[in-house]
């Protein structure tokens, strides 16, 4: 079948929120490609903003979600792991798989892709071994299977990609174990999904695993020197034999911003070679792959121009002051508390932050940071409020400017002064049925060094704040809910 027969069939993106999976269904959209996306929180995707693109709620390990999900579908792409669920997570692969696989049986399902990772001959890393039992457990089923098997994958977001930018952008001098020695071929992001589009269009990639890398085998450490040189970085790299990955994957959890359950996977992985041998891939899907400068330059100018369609992680927003040092996921810190006030009630208390107000609970950390920031030449205390309550995006709020807004949902704020990386600070209302639940979270990207030695001085100050700023908020809904109730009695 050709990919002209096939452009009235729609395909599934089933992980469409996840990293690959949210830079592949504009990929399929350009092809041609009618799409249908696919996760556990279909707000989420919504919130792309994609067009003419189906978008429905299905979990892998809820069978009764995926058939309707499947239904009428061409081809599905199977982009699920479950690695930041911690310790477990290969169970719940193979749990998912086979749900995966019964569903598409039983609903006609032509083809199934499934992007895994490159295995060596002999595995240590729970990660690796679970990639390559998913791929298993697909195959077990009735509907053809193509695996493409990738290494370290070089684009904005890509987990391995930013534990190497955050260790160079953080630690001028590196005392690294003997991972940073092991070879690899890594792929820019836009050449695997070239891949992935590509295959679904030949039917004799059916029931075939191909290997998918870039042109250039280089250690970890070479990955990061030339990072570095791109970045204005010049690390100094000193591998000691007693830093295992394990050992090392805890450490990481102080210098990298990557979710610590993610990273210490992937870091158990590099102890090994996961070299591509991507003949047979080439032959059939003929492109130029990028060198692994021209994959670097690639990742960092989509950065630079913001073209990157959404955080791996949620709840962040791509900050329009780049720069190469800020961290691509953030550190974070918040406190959340459920009310029985309705959420019109909470969105005016929260909106009226800041300015006359004030924020509520222990205003005097507040004002000692603004402080520090007018004495540096920031914007604190030379700026205020357009209005006690509204807001719309673009408005200021003393040193913070609203850069999303859902009405009485989320309000998002960037911070404006001065501080080494960019910060966030969002509010969120969750509707729980018969309660709310009120958040307030601070993100953080840290630019080098000097950002991570900013963020954890204030962690004492965040555990104190938040969960009094959640009460307080909380508090004067009620108060306004109980005076609005008395009005009306």
């Amino acid at each position: 079948m050709t990919g002209s027969d096939r452009r009235s069939e729609i395909d599934l993106v089933l992980g469409a929120s996840g990293y690959i999976g949210t830079n592949l269904v504009p990929h399929l959209l350009a092809a041609g490609r009618r799409v249908r996306a696919a996760g556990r929180h279909p707000e989420v995707l919504e919130a792309r903003h994609w067009q003419d693109v189906e978008i429905v709620r299905a979990d892998a390990l809820d069978p009764a979600t995926l058939t309707t999900a499947l239904e009428g579908i061409d081809t599905a792409y199977y982009l699920v792991h479950s690695m930041a669920a911690g310790k477990g997570f290969a169970r719940l692969d193979i749990e998912a798989a086979r749900n995966f696989a019964e569903a598409a049986q039983a609903t006609g399902v032509r083809r199934i892709v499934y992007l895994g990772g490159l295995v060596p001959d002999d595995p240590h890393s729970e990660h690796l071994k679970s990639r390559a039992e998913t791929g298993d457990t697909l195959r077990a089923g009735r509907v053809p299977v193509t695996e493409l098997r990738a290494g370290m994958i070089i684009g904005p977001g890509s987990a391995a990609w930013e534990v190497m930018r955050d260790l160079v952008n953080h630690l001028p001098v590196m005392i690294t174990p003997r991972w940073v020695r092991s070879r690899s071929t890594p792929i820019a992001l836009e050449d695997l999904l070239e891949y992935l589009v590509g295959v679904a269009a030949h039917e004799e990639a059916a029931g075939r695993v191909f290997d998918v890398g870039g042109p250039d085998v280089v250690t970890y450490a070479e990955i990061m020197r030339r990072y570095g040189r791109h970045a204005g970085h010049h690390p100094k790299i000193l591998p000691v034999p007693v830093l295992t990955p394990r050992l090392s994957s805890y450490w990481l959890r102080l210098v990298t911003s990557v979710p610590t359950n993610v990273a210490r996977a992937l870091i158990d992985g590099l102890a090994h070679d996961v070299i591509a041998d991507d003949v047979a891939i080439r032959e059939l899907v003929p492109i130029e792959l990028k060198t692994l400068e021209q994959s670097i330059e690639a990742a960092m100018a989509a950065d630079r121009l913001h073209d990157v369609p959404a955080r791996w992680a949620e709840n962040t927003i791509a900050c329009e002051n780049f720069h190469p040092d800020y961290s691509y996921y953030p550190k974070r810190a918040g406190a959340s508390i459920e009310t029985d006030a309705p959420a019109s009630d909470i969105w005016p208390v929260i909106t009226a932050i800041g300015g006359d107000e004030g924020y509520y609970y222990a205003d005097f950390l507040w004002h000692i940071r603004r402080t520090i920031d007018w004495c540096v030449g920031g914007p604190s205390y030379r700026r205020g409020r357009r209005h006690p309550v509204e807001v719309r995006i673009g408005d200021v709020i003393d040193s913070w400017r609203v850069i999303a807004l859902e009405p009485e949902r989320r309000m998002t704020l960037l911070m404006e002064m001065k501080a080494p990386g960019a910060g966030v600070l969002e509010f969120e209302i969750k509707d729980l049925g018969e309660r709310r639940r009120i958040s307030a979270t601070a993100y953080w990207h840290p630019a080098g060094v000097w950002g991570l030695l900013y963020w954890y001085p204030l962690l004492p100050a965040h555990t104190y704040l938040f969960p009094g700023l959640v009460r307080d908020i909380a508090a004067r809904a009620q108060a306004r809910a109980a005076a609005q109730s008395g009005e009306y009695a």
